[in-house]
């Protein structure tokens, strides 16, 4: 649907230029999730400070259950600029996919991601994209924390301690792609699109935190900051949920672990994690009376069902649609048992055959075992069936409808969380 005011063909606004007497396009993508009472008015701040040298359109992508696409189309009938609206039948990725859908959608120089919930200011929006023109920066980040900013909007002491924290993990787990990014966490922000365009069929968003997620698969060549005072909620309740700051961990885990070798390291540290559970079954059923030999073999599944229900939440999440969660589950455990047949012959041959000492022997062949194991586990468990090698490339995503030919949806879901 497309939603047009009055002056949809010429943006007005204040009078200026720019200091090279150019025009710039922006597309300002508004995530919503039941913001029907935000809207008018975020609209009527975007309109008083947008400048005459930026010709800006709105691009709401929504995923209400509420009245909020209606809102929006009595909004923009005295909108100065276009507003479009992209609504999604299935609300895939949260917040973090409804931007990559704008995203696509877009066809302007610029793309300012803000909320609806006016908790980021609309008139901070012209200098964003105005930074971003004047420094040559790629993307251009409205910070809490860089000098002069602030964060009096998030309500309570909690809110804060779990913004500052987060903050502080994210940075220090990928310092050379949040380098030059003091806030990280920030859903407002200023990017080329031809940094994120050609990059838009990598991204994998989970929850809310998007700008992390461009940050790191997009790597824009040059970041600049500007300071801005996180606001209050203007109308409306937070969308934050527990359940948000699960999705968010589980984010972290996937983005740290996109290459293979870190999911290497990664696999062995939940694989080490699988002892506990093995050795708590193995002490109750020899407690139990059972003979230690197999009370051995049944306690070693407890470690393989532990190990699974990790590696198939955090590490290999993005892959889970490929297979039934029992197809997953009998695999990994058919070669988690395998791993220890293997493992003794190869111990015996390297020990007997080979010379080598028992325990030299003994890790080497854990180690082989285990490399053999993990690339088994990528290759036979979440590597996609014959013909849904697409999935791969983009998975979880809808194909989405440029904004001016949004398609209507069925009611539904989707989590979006307030800035932390």
């Amino acid at each position: 649907m497309t939603a047009s005011g009055p002056g949809a063909e010429e943006a007005a606004g204040h009078d200026g230029s720019a200091p090279d007497g150019a025009r710039t396009t922006v597309t300002v993508i508004i995530p919503t999730f039941n913001e029907a009472d935000n809207v008018e008015e975020l609209l009527t701040r975007l309109a008083a400070a947008l400048p005459a040298h930026l010709e800006c359109e709105a691009l709401f992508v929504d995923d209400s259950t509420d009245n909020t696409p209606a809102a929006i189309e009595r909004a923009a009938l005295t909108c100065p600029f276009p507003v479009h609206v992209l609504h999604r039948e299935v609300p895939v990725g949260g917040l973090s996919g409804a931007v990559v859908e704008g995203l696509k959608a877009a066809a302007s120089e610029w793309i300012v991601v803000m909320d609806a919930d006016l908790q980021h200011p609309p008139s901070l929006m012209p200098e964003l994209v105005e930074t971003g023109r004047r420094t040559g920066a790629e993307l251009v980040v409205a910070s809490r924390y860089a000098g002069g900013g602030s964060h009096a909007g998030l309500s309570g002491r909690y809110r804060v301690a779990v913004s500052r924290a987060s903050t502080l993990v994210t940075k220090s787990l990928f310092r050379s792609a949040l380098r030059g990014i003091s806030d990280p966490m920030s859903g407002f922000f200023a990017i080329r699109r031809d940094t994120v365009h050609a990059q838009a069929g990598i991204l994998r968003p989970l929850g809310y935190k998007i700008l992390l997620e461009l940050a790191i698969r997009c790597r824009p060549r040059a970041v600049a900051e500007v300071p801005f005072s996180f606001q209050e909620r203007y109308a409306g309740e937070s969308k934050s949920t527990v359940r948000e700051g699960l999705r968010f961990l589980a984010h972290l885990v996937s983005l740290r672990t996109a290459t293979p070798v870190a999911r290497m390291v990664a696999f062995g540290l939940i694989g080490l994690t699988g002892f506990v559970p093995n050795l708590c079954g193995l002490a109750a059923l020899t407690a139990l009376g059972l003979h230690y030999l197999p009370a051995e073999v049944v306690a070693n599944q407890f470690g393989v069902a532990w190990n699974f229900l990790l590696i198939d939440l955090l590490l290999f999440r993005g892959r889970r649609e490929h297979r039934h969660w029992a197809d997953r589950l009998g695999r990994f455990a058919l070669l988690a048992n395998a791993d220890l047949l293997l493992r003794i012959p190869l111990i015996a041959l390297l020990v007997d055959g080979a010379g080598v000492a028992v325990l030299p022997a003994t890790a080497l062949a854990l180690l082989t075992t285990f490399v053999i194991r993990f690339v088994a586990t990528e290759l036979l468990v979440y590597l996609p069936r014959r013909g849904r090698a697409e999935d791969v490339a983009a998975p979880g995503h809808a194909v989405a409808p440029g904004p001016r030919e949004a398609e209507p949806r069925e009611p539904g879901q989707r989590e979006k969380e307030g800035t932390p």
